[in-house]
């Protein structure tokens, strides 16, 4: 009895602290889709990543400062906050922005759904916890409802281009999962919470700077209201407070766990997509989509670590 006590007590639980990170997370991320394509056009990608997360670093130094949270790092410490950087700030979302240039955001959103699989995998392969039977079954009907939903454009006049969007979504949801399971290491559950993301999100926009300079040209920015407003909304609601909250929830319920808003989030972006960019729906989107939310759902009622 001692024993299972001892087993239920250590299981990740959602707290009220996380269920308001999550509830937050998911209300912020749900829109964020839209607002990245805003940041499309006359600005590069690279450069746009760049500036959005030289804001979301510059606003969570301020909130160090704020809340008297020291700021210093070790060399190792420092080092462990440039492979989220690398992870998390710079190849995810440098894929990110490019995907949409392909796909409409509500379906780059969809692939994100996928984190739930990307960190439960890597959770077992690198954190040693366990994946059920339920689990892989649902994840694989969840894989085969987003072929469904692509199939039809996959095999179309533009099915090349789609297919590329495809695969920088798919690209972006890995990288994100490497620097979620990162946190929640015992290195990274140790790293003072809003120093590392300070830093890592200013070591991103560094590496994000120098990837635009290289791939672009010089520094460019829009000074379009629109593009500003947006720029705001993801440097500080989707980067500052978003990551801030979201890795809180990591590290209190686990990368599997956490990854569950992403089965919430695409229901919202789908809807934003549908209204702001006129997606047409079609009875294979519908089954595709049906099909997808249905496998994640299985997977959802599995033993998640």
């Amino acid at each position: 009895m001692a024993s299972s006590a001892a087993t239920a007590t250590a299981e990740p639980r959602f707290t009220p602290l996380a269920w308001t990170a999550f509830i937050v997370c998911t209300a912020i991320w749900g829109s964020t889709w839209f607002v990245i394509r805003t940041q499309l056009g006359e600005v590069p990608p690279s450069w746009s990543v760049t500036w959005r997360f030289a804001l979301g670093a510059a606003v969570m130094f301020g909130l160090a400062l704020v809340k008297r949270k020291p700021l210093r790092l070790t060399a190792r410490q420092h080092g462990f906050a440039l492979l989220v950087a690398v992870s998390q700030f710079v190849l995810n979302f440098n894929l990110v922005y490019r995907s949409e240039q392909y796909l409409p955001s509500g379906l780059v959103s969809l692939t994100f759904a996928f984190l739930l699989v990307t960190n439960s995998a890597l959770s077992a392969l690198f954190l040693g916890q366990t994946v059920t039977r339920r689990f892989v079954i649902g994840s694989a009907i969840g894989l085969a409802g987003v072929a469904l939903l692509f199939a039809p454009d996959l095999a179309g006049a533009g099915g090349a281009q789609m297919g590329l969007g495809l695969a920088l979504a798919f690209g972006g949801v890995i990288s994100a999962s490497i620097a979620n399971v990162l946190q929640a290491t015992p290195t990274g559950r140790a790293m003072p919470l809003e120093a590392s993301i300070a830093w890592a999100m200013a070591w991103g926009a560094l590496i994000d700077g120098a990837v635009a300079w290289s791939v672009s040209g010089p520094p460019t920015i829009s000074l379009n209201p629109g593009y500003l407003a947006g720029l705001a909304y993801l440097g500080i609601a989707a980067s500052a407070v978003a990551f801030n909250l979201y890795y809180i929830l990591i590290r209190t319920v686990g990368p599997g766990r956490a990854a569950w808003n992403g089965v919430v989030v695409p229901v919202v972006a789908m809807g934003l997509s549908t209204v702001l960019e006129d997606y047409q729906w079609t009875l294979t989107a519908v089954a595709g989509i049906a099909l997808a939310l249905a496998g994640l759902a299985i997977a959802l009622k599995a033993k998640q670590p």
